[in-house]
């Protein structure tokens, strides 16, 4: 069954009239034929007594509170969970499906050992014990820097425990995968110093300027960003939407602005040009020293190398026009310039953050209402002090084996010697959202080893040697801090709606275990029982409210204290990246609300409402504009080239992207054992090539050049 237009529009976005957070996506779930003539695996439950069970999403960033309907025991329905800081009742499409994860074909049901080409059944016992020799070798090497492990984020007391094993092991190898809330964080750093992130008060802005950010595509806190943009009208606010192709968020914005892929660093920093050269920028913040670092050498540079005419040429707009949305932007009450290209987090670069953000520094409108935010990073968690052995301190004097993921991958990829000896992968599928991720599949070979905490067999998984299974979202209890650009700082509780399904476990479970066995002082530094007591001990000063309450909204509103901004970093002019290849075209990958590109993959549900105009049958369908593809018929084949790799396209002719672009969504193209979501259309990413930025060791390409041609 495919989902008409109709409902098509009224399920996802919500964007143009705020549709998602109403009641018409919760009405599709209860179309008896969704459940029972597509999917035949989801359980249909008896007859019994109805009950509620509050607990938080975190299928995504946005971390939504939740009600979950049970019947007999049996959860039956999500819907959002009515006063709850971060969605106020409010719930996405994903998070409506999320039952379907409890029993989606690709679920780890049991710990996992790879055997040749295949994995085997063993007891969590066997995994535990399998695994612990494994990284007592280690240890016997006095190599305790050979171990890495790469979790999904930093926040949280479970990526707080990764990073505790690794200190009591000996390393300091701990990476996190790229998202929105590590961009950000990058960029606090660079402008305001260590320890800080960036919210966005978009509730109360009145001109919000967004380089690209997909506000109703999924980006930052989804359902918080459909509701702010719903509301927009009635608080007379003004969205300008800068980005090469007329997304959904484009097309409800007051004006779409395209401009070339890849310039959003250079109309920015355009922009600033013209705030500093016309004297519009903050006189508070210059006259009271907050300006640090850099700001004169900065102001020069900007106006030399991004007058508005040189940007014109780059960009592809004209330089009044720059000069019109600089004056605007900078004489607004309440203006905030928003960075972060589809959902923010992969193919970003730290120049064009830091630039997009430079703009809210120079107008003022730091900790203001409507304005961005500094805020602290959460900082809640109260862990004993770490206990290390001699073999720990030798290894954790050891420098790191590179300064972020993407250089991690590069360095595995590079040789045929192990750089590590062992590798933990924890809620995260580099080999599928990584770009070249045949590049990180070979990486991951390397690795003598890998064991993977997942509760599903994705694409990564797939390379691992053992599989811990854990539990999903609802079978289990963890804090989920809020991130990704909100502007609150609140904790949610996560809670067992279900006993776990299959023979799977909380990770932090999972990980007390593996310590335990190991022994020593790695075992003193989880005495805890349970994670369960663990998260109480860890949270203690907030756990009364946490678990009574299944939040704690710990700050709202404007931040006190004065705000530094430093310029040292743009006041060197980085390189802006370029997409790589010297074909004429350039191929950007386009994030759909519809769709997931991150760890969980999509469910059945929310694969049913992708359009037509995205995947027809299994066939991936790519937008061009008509003058770009003269000599194609609109819905025909044709072979899609890039420097990296060829696939077989379908054309969808579209007068909203702008010429010499080829847009195609990202989150397709899965490979795993799962019938409803995989093998269908192309990964985007297999497509592209990455392209490290220097110094922030993020991969940045966004888009790489290609050509087009017949079938």
């Amino acid at each position: 069954m495919k989902v008409d237009r109709r409902s098509f529009l009224g399920l996802g976005l919500g964007a143009v009239a705020g549709v998602v957070v109403s009641p018409v996506g919760l009405k599709l779930t209860d179309d008896s034929s969704i459940w029972t003539q597509n999917w035949p695996w989801t359980p249909v439950p008896v007859d019994g007594e109805i009950s509620y069970d509050n607990s938080v999403c975190n299928l995504c960033p946005g971390n939504c509170g939740i009600s979950v309907r049970k019947i007999a025991g049996r959860p039956v329905k999500i819907e959002g969970l009515a006063e709850y800081p971060i969605n106020d009742g409010g719930v996405c499409l994903h998070g409506i499906a999320g039952l379907q994860y409890l029993y989606d074909p690709a679920r780890v049901k049991t710990p996992l050992k790879k055997n040749g080409d295949k994995f085997e059944k063993i007891s969590w016992k066997e995994a535990i014990a399998l695994t612990a020799g494994k990284l007592a070798d280690i240890r016997t090497s006095n190599a305790p820097q050979k171990l890495a492990c790469v979790t999904d984020k930093s926040q949280g007391s479970v990526a707080k425990l990764f990073e505790r094993f690794l200190t009591a092991f000996g390393s300091p190898n701990l990476y996190t995968m790229p998202s929105l809330e590590s961009n950000l964080e990058m960029t606090a750093q660079t402008l305001h110093g260590a320890g800080n992130t960036i919210g966005f008060d978009l509730d109360n802005s009145d001109f919000v300027l967004s380089f690209g950010a997909g506000l109703i595509e999924g980006w930052g806190t989804p359902v918080s960003c459909f509701k702010a943009n719903a509301s927009r009208k009635e608080r007379n606010a003004k969205l300008y939407q800068i980005e090469p192709r007329l997304s959904n968020t484009a097309a409800n914005a007051d004006k779409w602005i395209p401009i070339n892929p890849g310039t959003e660093s250079d109309l920015a920093l355009g922009l600033c040009a013209v705030i500093i050269k016309k004297n519009l920028f903050s006189g508070n913040n210059y006259d009271t020293g907050n300006f640090k670092g850099g700001f004169n050498k900065f102001a020069i540079m900007v106006q030399k190398e991004y007058a508005p005419e040189k940007v014109a040429q780059i960009c592809g707009i004209k330089a009044a026009e720059i000069e019109k949305i600089a004056v605007m932007f900078a004489r607004s009450k309440m203006p905030v310039a928003i960075p972060g290209k589809g959902r923010g987090n992969i193919g970003q670069s730290l120049k064009e953050f830091s630039a997009v953000h430079t703009l809210n520094c120079l107008v003022g409108n730091l900790n203001q209402k409507g304005g961005a935010f500094i805020m602290p990073q959460n900082d809640y968690l109260s862990f004993p002090e770490a206990v290390m052995d001699d073999v720990a301190e030798i290894g954790a004097g050891q420098e790191k084996l590179a300064g972020s993921i993407n250089d991690l991958v590069a360095k595995l990829a590079a040789t045929d010697k192990p750089v590590v000896d062992a590798l933990f992968v924890y809620n995260a599928n580099p080999c599928y959202s990584f770009s070249d991720p045949k590049r990180v599949k070979k990486a991951f070979k390397q690795v003598p080893f890998v064991v993977s905490f997942s509760s599903f067999l994705d694409e990564t998984a797939m390379e691992a040697d053992v599989i811990f299974p854990i539990n999903t979202f609802l079978e289990k209890m963890e804090d989920v801090p809020s991130q990704a650009g909100f502007a609150k700082n609140v904790i949610g509780l996560t809670r067992p709606v279900i006993k776990p399904v299959f023979d799977t476990k909380d990770p932090g479970d999972a990980l007390i275990l593996l310590a335990q066995a190991l022994g020593g002082t790695i075992a003193e530094n989880f005495e805890w029982t349970s994670y369960a007591q663990c998260l109480e001990g860890i949270t203690a000063d907030i756990w009364d409210s946490l678990s009574e309450k299944g939040h704690v909204l710990v700050s709202e509103g404007a931040p006190d204290g004065t705000v530094y901004v430093d310029f040292t970093f743009l006041s060197t002019n980085p390189s802006t990246i370029q997409a790589d290849g010297d074909f004429e075209l350039t191929l950007i990958p386009i994030d759909n609300m519809r769709l997931t590109g991150t760890v969980p993959a999509v469910s059945p549900f929310a694969m049913k409402t992708v359009s037509d105009k995205v995947l027809t049958g299994t066939d991936i369908v790519v937008e061009i504009n008509p003058g770009t593809a003269k000599g194609f018929k609109d819905g025909g084949d044709a072979l899609l080239t890039t420097p990296v790799g060829t696939a077989k396209v379908k054309v969808n002719f579209n007068d909203g992207i702008m010429p010499g672009v080829i847009g195609m969504v990202r989150g397709l193209g899965h490979t795993f054992d799962n019938k409803f979501v995989s093998n269908k259309g192309v990964n985007v990413n297999d497509l592209i090539g990455p392209v490290i930025e220097s110094g922030s060791g993020l991969d940045a390409a966004f888009g790489i050049k290609a050509k087009i041609s017949k079938a």
